[in-house]
């Protein structure tokens, strides 16, 4: 027979305890049932500090068409009002930086409307009087080359609205494989309302300000809000469908994606390509890379004949890796964004990288680490050599730091050129950031001044950064950009990217064109070409172009300090009006950025010397002139028919977003997080550290920096209502249990 015993004091609290935990489970899994959901995704209504708030759904079927480099892809959004009032509805989303963006249809019924391209204020007034009248309208609009906003006007219940969207570009070469991006959410944007004066603490000068001359983009968007901060999680999580027909004149191989799981059908020179899922939640880009078994060319010509003109494209690969004694020595300034939305995984992403760039540093080599939030920190004030002990220190240094505060960009840029470069060496300044501002403008201005004969790698860290102004930043710094998924494994990624940290292949390009009329070259400053990359040059022809007929093209430029030429035979292809169509697009698009590069550089620094004035002009005009989406033009479609006959009443909303998959909540709060606390420096390595600026404040994408409109994000660390009902119903438990234990061991 056993001897039965009393539980302890503590073994009872124990014992509670453990039960607790079971019964805390089995309400969290009640909790966590998945409610019925509209099939088209999105909410009916939620109630918003106290407010009744109405959003219109969204699904985006996405469909893409690749020959070689070159993509066509149509994006159909339908849009359906789930509640009993008609709504004005507009939706914020990203395109592919380089999307040149040239048809849109709205579809209501049996009603098909084809948009025309306006100017964007003419496009305005077209949209707001159709919406006055009560008639359906969709009016498309760019904020940015990567950011969008679609508005519906009387989007009535019950009645969904499809929306098609065209786009052509090219998908470049990037690290030997052909990368296609698909953006699928906007990122938080950050905009300080007051530009900061910060100061170093040993000089009393103020840091110079930024000349005049900088460009603006004018006003931007409110940004949605956000599911997971704001409203129930309740959005459909299969909203977004994707489809890719892959064709080569060459065997592909190595096709795959990193973001998505895919299913792969076909042969070795063509696939189709569609989501293992069948649909996906819009949290993330969607990143495509394949590659071409056939030899690789120098060069290759694309041409193309209709009535807007002749146009020809060329793609250069880059030569040879010089032999490792031939390299020169860098100066290695490494810029860090700690500002609060790189909390968490983006932050430990970028350390694993900076460990990784840091070690594989050659001892003729300098480095530097600076740190950027709302104020700058640096582990050394001047250029230090990759020692083994510097290094060790760096890396120490790069390990302390904390993420949180504002995304203050300018003051990292002006202290990573302030201290004097260090002889005989070629200055790489690695830029790694999520590039969540709105002052995209300000900053690439600032780059335009302070580049000289130095270099921009820029890194996105995250899974939805803007592309665009990191592209940019290596554009303007003639580097490269690239991106690190802080989701995924990134130890193998970083390694990789840290091995890329080289100088350039081929610098100083020029092309002689030879007996090719070539007129507007666009990229009209040529950028360096890189290891595994690829160069596509395109031109609009002076006189017509003669199926057959060949040419000869020197390519010139310089390698490891070298000159260096190559001289290419091209023959123009026959059937040219069936042959790359989309090529004039591509052109005219390429032409619009370059002009878009210009308005955001010094007037004495542009390459033609236009005042704002004619580039705002001659970018109006290729919008119109191709039909093509631009800062001044915009897509508009209206109906013939009234469908709301009371639009005065009609209620205005968003379609909401996806909070970013491994974006903290700290970068979508109204308030930046607590500033970070600089790592501790080694005693040889003294930092510059600089004040705290004055306080300010996030704006929602409204309008220019100081507009003073501010972000609606409100995010909370408050655990979920069943949360804290479980919560209360262990600490009741456990009291009991304690009273129940003292009362039997009397």
């Amino acid at each position: 027979m056993y001897e039965r015993r009393k539980l302890t004091p503590l073994g009872t609290v124990i014992l509670t305890f453990v039960i607790s935990l079971f019964a805390i489970a089995d309400a969290m899994a009640f909790f966590a049932i998945e409610r019925p959901r509209d099939e088209i995704g999105g909410t009916i209504r939620a109630v918003i500090e106290g407010k009744s708030v109405y959003f219109p759904t969204l699904k985006s079927d996405i469909s893409a068409s690749i020959e070689g480099d070159l993509a066509q892809v149509t994006i159909v959004q339908t849009f359906l009002n789930p509640t009993q009032v008609p709504l004005n509805a507009s939706y914020l989303f990203p395109l592919n930086k380089d999307a040149a963006v040239h048809f849109m249809q709205m579809e209501i019924g049996d009603e098909r409307i084809t948009a025309v391209i306006k100017k964007k204020v003419e496009a305005r007034a077209t949209y707001e009087k159709a919406k006055g009248a009560g008639k359906t309208a969709a009016l498309l609009n760019q904020h940015r080359p990567n950011m969008f906003t679609q508005e519906l006007a009387n989007l009535m219940p019950g009645k969904p609205v499809k929306v098609t969207l065209k786009y052509a570009m090219a998908v470049p070469r990037i690290d030997g494989a052909y990368e296609l991006v698909v953006p699928l959410v906007v990122g938080p944007r950050f905009i300080p309302t007051v530009k900061p004066t910060p100061r170093l603490v040993r000089e009393e000068q103020p840091m110079p300000p930024v000349k005049s001359g900088e460009w603006s983009f004018g006003k931007a968007p409110k940004y949605p809000k956000v599911s997971g901060l704001h409203i129930p999680d309740v959005i459909n999580k299969d909203r977004v469908s994707i489809q890719i027909d892959l064709k080569a004149a060459f065997p592909l191989k190595q096709v795959h994606s990193a973001t998505h799981l895919l299913l792969i059908e076909g042969d070795g020179r063509q696939k189709k390509l569609t989501l293992a899922a069948k649909r996906t939640i819009d949290n993330r880009d969607f990143v495509l890379r394949y590659e071409l078994a056939g030899r690789r060319v120098a060069a290759g010509l694309l041409a193309h004949k209709d009535q807007r003109g002749d146009f020809f494209s060329l793609l250069v690969e880059p030569p040879k890796a010089p032999l490792e004694k031939d390299i020169t020595p860098r100066e290695m300034v490494f810029v860090l964004d700690t500002s609060g939305s790189m909390s968490g995984q983006p932050m430990e992403a970028s350390k694993t990288f900076m460990r990784h760039a840091i070690n594989s540093l050659r001892s003729r080599d300098y480095f530097r680490v600076i740190r950027f939030s709302s104020d700058t920190g640096e582990f050394s004030s001047s250029p230090v050599q990759a020692t083994m002990l510097n290094k060790l220190a760096g890396i120490k240094y790069v390990n302390s730091l904390m993420a949180g505060g504002g995304t203050y960009i300018p003051a990292a840029i002006e202290r990573a050129f302030a201290a004097p470069q260090q002889r005989d060496t070629l200055r790489i300044v690695t830029f790694l950031s999520d590039g969540y501002i709105g002052n995209e403008a300000r900053v690439l201005n600032l780059i335009a001044q302070k580049i000289g004969e130095a270099r921009i790698y820029a890194f996105g860290v995250g899974t939805s950064v803007n592309r665009y102004l990191l592209s940019q930043m290596a554009r303007k710094g003639r580097g490269f950009a690239r991106f690190i998924d802080p989701t995924e494994d990134v130890n193998e990624v970083a390694i990789e990217l840290a091995a890329r940290l080289e100088a350039p292949l081929l610098t100083d390009i020029e092309v002689d064109w030879g007996t090719l009329k070539a007129a507007d070259i666009t990229p009209s400053q040529i950028p360096d070409l890189f290891k595994g990359d690829s160069l596509r040059l395109m031109a609009k022809s002076s006189q017509p172009l003669e199926a057959g007929s060949t040419h000869t093209v020197i390519l010139k430029g310089m390698s490891n300090g070298r000159k260096a030429s190559m001289p290419l035979t091209l023959t123009i292809p026959q059937n040219l009006e069936e042959q790359t169509s989309a090529l004039p697009l591509l052109w005219a698009r390429t032409r619009i950025a370059d002009h878009m590069r210009d308005l955001m550089s010094p007037q004495q620094m542009r390459i033609g010397g236009e005042t704002d004035a004619k580039l705002t002009q001659l970018v109006t005009k290729l919008g119109l002139d191709y039909s093509l989406m631009s800062q001044w033009t915009s897509f508009v479609a209206v109906s013939e028919k009234i469908s709301n006959k009371q639009p005065e009443t009609t209620v205005d909303a968003q379609v909401p977003l996806n909070q970013v998959k491994g974006v903290s909540e700290h970068a979508y709060k109204k308030k930046p997080a607590a500033q970070p606390t600089p790592g501790r420096l080694p005693v040889q390595h003294k930092a510059l550290m600089i004040k705290q600026p004055s306080p300010t404040r996030i704006v929602a994408l409204n309008g220019l920096v100081g507009s003073g409109q501010n972000f609606g994000f409100a995010g909370s660390s408050a655990p979920e209502p069943h949360t804290i009902g479980a919560m209360i119903l262990l600490v009741l438990m456990m009291v009991s249990a304690m009273a129940w234990n003292r009362r039997t061991n009397r």
